[in-house]
């Protein structure tokens, strides 16, 4: 049997600096996972997170 869907799914964050900087020093876009409470934050998720190819934290946006 399947279970229900439940109010926390894995969302993946993608670096916005890597993707939008077609000119970086790397190829590659920083990803990572986590989870979310689908209730609670329904907007896409933003966290600050530390980026190997541009070699600082940057800014993560949620991505389908």
């Amino acid at each position: 049997m399947a279970k229900n869907k439940g109010v926390r799914i894995t969302v993946t964050l993608e670096c916005t600096e890597c993707r939008s900087n077609p000119a970086k020093r790397s190829p590659g876009v920083s990803r990572y996972t986590t989870k979310k409470n689908r209730r609670n934050t329904t907007a896409r998720l933003e966290l600050k997170k530390f980026c190997p190819h541009c070699n600082s934290h940057t800014i993560h946006k949620e991505i389908k």
